[in-house]
């Protein structure tokens, strides 16, 4: 079979798994069974002569000819959607934007942001989901996204190695802030000691892969003593609310924090700083997506913390 021969069918899943990183999840995903996403993806392997996907125990990674082959699926899948969109009759500012984003980002920029464009911009519908780094990077590549928000740390690495490289906008750098609650000693004033920190409980997120313990704060000297993991910062928040220990927080979080809770700065030892960016794929970015891009940048600037 010609490579011109392939089937929209089997590009659509190819881009699934490369999203997902397994056959298993990108068939849960479509709704298939594995056999036939591992069908769709050997007719593709045999329609361009080369593997294009590196089988692992941890999942799969795209070859040199994966990566040909999902910039190029990526390019048609998004034409077909827009003629699909054009022969509907949607207006040229309609159109659907797809965002991920990270934990913190949703308690309070991206509800500022989407709010601000569904009064700006009606015709626009903006999906959202929620997802870990790695996970909204592939995405990205895999075209599943538009854009997507980012937390970066120091110090400030590319978000991958792929390339081309992502576009990356930085909207904001904050300053690393503590949460702990309003009974605790610690509680008493508008800022404590890194040193105060040593024998605390701490309310954690499960770490991955080599990222440092989210919600722990950085560079302590001791073993952190960790009381409960949760993913979600409102339940962190709502744990620290309890007494049940102290936790991180960015800075644009504070806002969002309920009664109960503290938010406090930290002396001594290095400035603990977070950026938030948005990430895309370079090119120019559809009037949507644009449209959206902006209202972030707006509602990031309208968060920002004084020097």
């Amino acid at each position: 079979m010609d490579f011109t021969d392939v089937s929209l069918v089997a590009l659509r899943v190819f881009r699934e798994v490369a999203e997902r990183g397994t056959l298993t999840a990108a068939a849960g995903a479509l709704g298939y069974t594995q056999s036939a996403v591992s069908r769709q993806i050997a007719s593709l392997e045999r329609a361009a002569r080369a593997q294009l996907l590196e089988r692992r125990r941890d999942g799969v990674r795209l070859t040199a000819a994966g990566h040909v082959v999902l910039r190029r699926a990526v390019t048609v899948l998004d034409q077909i959607d827009a003629t699909a969109r054009e022969l509907a009759g949607l207006p040229a500012e309609a159109g659907t934007v797809r965002l991920g984003w990270f934990a913190s980002a949703g308690a309070v920029l991206l509800p500022r942001a989407v709010a601000a464009l569904r009064r700006s911009h009606p015709a626009i519908t903006v999906s959202t989901r929620e997802g870990s780094t790695p996970a909204l990077v592939r995405a990205l590549r895999a075209g599943t996204l538009d854009l997507a928000l980012l937390a970066s740390a120091p110090p400030f690495r590319p978000f991958d190695s792929e390339s081309p490289p992502l576009t990356v906008r930085t909207l904001g750098e904050r300053s690393l802030r503590l949460a702990v609650p309003a009974t605790h000693p610690l509680a008493a004033g508008d800022s404590v000691d890194v040193a105060d920190l040593r024998g605390q409980r701490w309310i954690a997120g499960s770490s991955v892969g080599d990222e440092r313990l989210m919600g722990v704060w950085p560079g302590l000297d001791e073993r952190p003593v960790i009381a409960h993991t949760a993913r979600d910062w409102l339940a962190k928040l709502h744990l620290v609310a309890e007494g049940c220990g102290l936790t991180t927080v960015p800075a644009s979080l504070a806002p969002a924090a309920p009664a109960g809770v503290r938010i406090l700065s930290v002396r001594g030892g290095p400035d603990e700083r977070r950026r938030v960016v948005l990430a895309r794929l370079p090119g120019p970015l559809p009037e949507p997506a644009a449209r959206l891009a902006e209202a972030l940048r707006a509602a990031a600037a309208d968060l920002g913390e004084p020097s």
